[in-house]
C-alpha cells in the first residue's frame, strides 16, 4: 500500500512531467522517467520513526541542547554512545556524533521529500540530530576562524564555508531563515566554549561549577528556551560577578560578553559585528567622580570646563550585539548608581550636556570584589539597583578554595601560566618553579592575591628564583583575635563571628567553615558577613542538633 508520501511525490513528478512534455517529442522516454522515479519513491524509508529510533532521539536532544559543563551531559553521552568513557570525551567530543550519523543517514539520503513525510512530533524528534551532526560537521572551521578573528580588528572576517552548512540545514527539512539563526547559533556556540574553556582553566568541583554557570548566563539553563525565545532578548539579563581580588571575575565577564549572538548576514557572507569588539570593560574605580558620568554616558563640547571636543561614553560605544562590563561597580556613588538604574530600567541615556536620549542596547555585566550585603545595610549600594543587576549571580572561586578542593589544581594553573608568560609549554620551567614555590611558602599558603598574585609569583621566580609569602594583612587579622582572646572582652557571638571569619579567609567555603565550627552553613555564612559588618548579633540563634545541617552551601 502506497504512503500519502508517496501518492504525494507521484502527482509532483507527473505534474513536472507533463508540463516539460510539450518541449519533449520522445513521450515513451518520459514514461520511462516516470516510472523510475515512482520506483525510487517506493525504496523510500518507511516515514515514520520506531520506538527504539524515539527513545534515542528524545535523549539526544537533552545533549544537543544541555550545557557541555554539566556532569548529566556527559553521563548521557556516554549511555547514548555505548564504549565511550567520561573521561575520554573532553579529548574525543564527537564520540556521539559518530553514533548519531548512521541512525540519521537514511533519512538525510532520502532527502527533504522524506523528512517533510514524517508527522510533526517525529520532526521535531529528528531535528536536534540533524543540527548535532551538522555542527559536528563545521567545528574545526569554526574554531579556525575564531582564532584568525581573536587576532584581527575591523569588520568580520569572510566565511567560505556558510552558504555549504547553511545548505544542509535546509535539506534536513528546516526553513532557510531559521538555517542562517542557526548557522550563527554555532559561531555562538564555539566562541562560548572556546572563551569559557580555555580562559577559566580549572579541574577542580568549583571551577567546573563556574564553567557551567557561565554558559547558563549564556545561552541559559535549556537552550530549547533560548533558541526558541531569548536569543534577542538577554541584553535585559544583567549579571553580577562577585569574588575577591585576583580571582579572575574579568576573565568570567570577557566570556560572557564575547559569546553573545550575532546574526550572520548571507549577503555578505560574514556575521554583522567582529566578536573582539562587542565587549568594553571600565573599571570605574579609576575615574575621579567628575569624570565617571562623562566616561560612562559621554559629553558635548562645553559641556563642561576642559570639554573641548565632543566624547562618547562606553555606554555609545557599546555594541547592540555586545556587552559592557562595569568592573568594581561598589565604587560609584549612589548618584551615579541613580543614572545607571535609570538606563538599566529605561535602556536610554543622555550624554551631559546633550539634550538628545541615546538608546543603549546591549548586555550590562557589573563586578565587584566587596560586600554588596554590607554596603546595602550600610546605605551605601542602593537595593533597587543591586536588584536591577542581579538577574544573575555568579560567584569566581578564591585560589585557596580550588586547592583545598584539588591539590593538583596549582599545579595545573603554575603549567598554564608559565605557557602564557614564555609563550610554550616549558615543563624544565615549571619543574623548577614548583620547587621554589614549595621551598618558599608555606604548604597552606592561602594566596590573598589569589591567581593575580599567583602569575606575579611565578614572574618573580623566573627573575629572582624566590617568591616571600605576602602574609602581613592576614597576620594582622589573626593576631588581632588573639589579643581580643586574651583581653576577656568578646562576646560568644563575636568570638564565633572573627572566628568563622577566619577560617573563611584560610579556606574560602562556607561549607568549610560549617565544617570545622560545627554550624550548618547558612549559619555560618552569617557569622562570617556580621564579621565584615562589625556587628555580629545572633541572640536568638541555637546550634543544630550534632550531626545535622552540614552538607551543603546555604
Amino acid at each position: 500500500m502506497q504512503s500519502s508520501l508517496q501518492r504525494t511525490c507521484q502527482c509532483h513528478i507527473y505534474l513536472f512531467l507533463r508540463k516539460i512534455s510539450v518541449c519533449v517529442d520522445d513521450w515513451m522516454s518520459l514514461v520511462v522517467a516516470f516510472f523510475a522515479c515512482i520506483n525510487y519513491i517506493e525504496c523510500m524509508p518507511n516515514p515514520k520513526l520506531k520506538a527504539a529510533d524515539r527513545d534515542f532521539f528524545e535523549a539526544l536532544a537533552d545533549v544537543v541542547f544541555g550545557n557541555p559543563f554539566s556532569p548529566q551531559r556527559d553521563e548521557l553521552i556516554v549511555r547514548l554512545a555505548p564504549g565511550a568513557k567520561a573521561g575520554d570525551l573532553t579529548d574525543d567530543r564527537e564520540a556521539l556524533a559518530r553514533v548519531v550519523g548512521p541512525r540519521l543517514a537514511p533519512w538525510l539520503r532520502a532527502g527533504l521529500p522524506a523528512m517533510q513525510g514524517l508527522s510533526a512530533e517525529d520532526r521535531r524528534l529528528l531535528e536536534p540530530a540533524v543540527l548535532y551532526v551538522c555542527y559536528h560537521r563545521y567545528v574545526p572551521q569554526l574554531d579556525a576562524l575564531i582564532e584568525r578573528q581573536a587576532t584581527q580588528g575591523g569588520n568580520s572576517l569572510t566565511v567560505p564555508f556558510a552558504d555549504e552548512a547553511i545548505a544542509q540545514l535546509v535539506g534536513g527539512g528546516m526553513p532557510e531563515e531559521r538555517a542562517v539563526r542557526f548557522f550563527a547559533f554555532y559561531f555562538q556556540l564555539r566562541r562560548a566554549f572556546y572563551f569559557i574553556n580555555l580562559g577559566l582553566a580549572g579541574e577542580c568541583a568549583s571551577m567546573q561549577t563556574l564553567r557551567e554557570a557561565l554558559w547558563n548566563n549564556i545561552f541559559t539553563h535549556d537552550m530549547r528556551g533560548y533558541e526558541a525565545a531569548l536569543w534577542n532578548r538577554m541584553e535585559d539579563f544583567s549579571t553580577l560577578v562577585l569574588g575577591e581580588t585576583g580571582t579572575g571575575k574579568g576573565s568570567a565577564a570577557a566570556a560572557i560578553g564575547r559569546s553573545g549572538f550575532i546574526p550572520y548576514v548571507p549577503a555578505q557572507r560574514r556575521f554583522a559585528a567582529n566578536f573582539t569588539e562587542t565587549f568594553i570593560a571600565i573599571n570605574l574605580s579609576q575615574f575621579p567622580e567628575a569624570l565617571i558620568e562623562s566616561e560612562l554616558f559621554g559629553h558635548r563640547k562645553g559641556s563642561f570646563t576642559g570639554a573641548i571636543d565632543n566624547h562618547e561614553g562606553v555606554f555609545s560605544r557599546c555594541s547592540e550585539h555586545g556587552a559592557l562590563f562595569l568592573d568594581e561597580i561598589g565604587e560609584v556613588s549612589i548618584p551615579v548608581q541613580i543614572k545607571l538604574l535609570q538606563v538599566l530600567q529605561e535602556r536610554t541615556f543622555t550624554p551631559l550636556g546633550g539634550h538628545e536620549k541615546k538608546r543603549f542596547a546591549g548586555r550590562v555585566i557589573a563586578a565587584t570584589n566587596q560586600s554588596l550585603g554590607k554596603m546595602r545595610s550600610e546605605g551605601r549600594f542602593r537595593d533597587d539597583f543591586f536588584y536591577r543587576l542581579c538577574s544573575d549571580v555568579i560567584e569566581v572561586p578564591t585560589l585557596r578554595q580550588r586547592i583545598l578542593e584539588s591539590p593538583g589544581e596549582l599545579g595545573n594553573l603554575v603549567r598554564l601560566l608559565l605557557a602564557r608568560i614564555t609563550g610554550s609549554p616549558a615543563p624544565p620551567i615549571v619543574v623548577a618553579v614548583l620547587e621554589a614555590l614549595g621551598k618558599h611558602l608555606p604548604q597552606d599558603y592561602a594566596w590573598p592575591g589569589n591567581v593575580r598574585e599567583l602569575e606575579q609569583a611565578l614572574r618573580r621566580i623566573l627573575l629572582t628564583g624566590r617568591y616571600t609569602a605576602q602574609t602581613v594583612a592576614v597576620q594582622g587579622q589573626e593576631e588581632t583575635l588573639l589579643e581580643l582572646l586574651r583581653s576577656g572582652e568578646m562576646t560568644a557571638a563575636e568570638l564565633l563571628a572573627r572566628y568563622s571569619a577566619m577560617l573563611y579567609r584560610r579556606f574560602g567555603t562556607y561549607a568549610e567553615v560549617a565544617k570545622r565550627t560545627g554550624l550548618d552553613p547558612r549559619t555560618s555564612r552569617k557569622y562570617v558577613e556580621s564579621d565584615e559588618a562589625g556587628a555580629p548579633d545572633f541572640a536568638g540563634y541555637r546550634a543544630p542538633p550534632k550531626g545535622r545541617g552540614t552538607r551543603g552551601e546555604g
